[in-house]
């Protein structure tokens, strides 16, 4: 019984982990039909920039914050310079260009950081572990846990409850009566990539020191992020929740008993929605 409370903790980490990954893709693809493949360098980028920043000057807090905005800066950047200048239903040159935004990404962390596999310190307040009733759980995870609770409902508040959010989805179901109205799409939609670019440079940042960082990190993350989009339903903040715990349960617990299937048992499930229920467990059809 101790091994499966240790097992679900473990899932529920890697639950936070999957929620800050994938929250900017699926706002970004979901709400603006903005098919961003670029958005795992995001991670992957932010990842390291923390860590170079937590090297140099032993604050964590000061990594997340540095990593964070630089991210969304580069999120910015790449709506404002690139993506901007295609209409939301071209999808496959939008795919065509993140794929190579991608790539240039993961050549200039080859680049500067070599090819080496790091693997970063946490804060030092949540480092060592800690008895839980008898059983013995690292405290990042824990801490992890916590930060995927508090964002997940700071973005649920910030996407149903203020007036920004009601923007967003007004102008995601129709741009041009949303512009008609006064409503600037062009810098709402910016801001919005933005906002899933920060998520993704302060996701990559608190997963390093579990994960670790390592070359093809940024690819794994792009299967991960699209797998639990899928799963919970495309453009539903429920369903990036629901598809964020499924998918980390699916995995952590196949890897205990079967780790020789921990990919065939992520990807069957998705084969199995996309064939019965294409627009997710949450998603509405389109």
């Amino acid at each position: 019984m101790e091994h499966w409370i240790i097992q679900s903790a473990n899932a529920l980490s890697f639950a936070s982990i999957l929620f800050l990954l994938a929250a900017g893709f699926s706002i970004t693809f979901g709400m603006m039909r903005v098919l961003n493949m670029a958005h795992a360098s995001f991670f992957f980028l932010g990842a390291y920039i923390g860590m170079e920043t937590l090297k140099r000057s032993h604050n964590f807090l000061l990594a997340l914050v540095v990593a964070s905005l630089f991210m969304g800066l580069a999120g910015l950047a790449t709506y404002r310079f690139f993506l901007r200048r295609f209409s939301r239903e071209e999808e496959f040159p939008q795919a065509l260009l993140t794929i190579g935004v991608l790539l240039v990404a993961s050549e200039v962390v080859r680049w500067t950081w070599g090819g080496r596999v790091y693997l970063p310190s946490g804060p030092t307040f949540a480092t060592g572990s800690i008895a839980l009733g008898g059983l013995i759980f690292p405290k990042y995870r824990l801490f992890l846990i916590a930060v995927g609770a508090a964002v997940s409902v700071v973005l649920w508040v910030l996407l149903t409850k203020t007036r920004l959010g009601a923007l967003v989805r007004a102008t995601a179901d129709d741009a041009e009566m949303s512009q008609g109205l006064g409503v600037n799409t062009r810098y709402l939609f910016m801001g919005v990539f933005g906002l899933g670019a920060m998520l993704a440079g302060f996701g990559g940042v608190l997963a390093a020191p579990v994960l670790g960082l390592y070359s093809g990190l940024d690819w794994e993350a792009l299967l991960l992020a699209v797998v639990v989009v899928i799963v919970g339903g495309v453009g539903s903040f429920y369903g990036l929740l629901v598809g964020s715990l499924a998918v980390a349960f699916v995995d952590t617990f196949t890897r205990w008993f079967m780790p020789e299937l921990a990919w065939f048992t992520i990807f069957l499930p998705v084969a199995l929605i996309l064939a019965f229920r294409p627009h997710g467990l949450m998603g509405k059809p389109q």
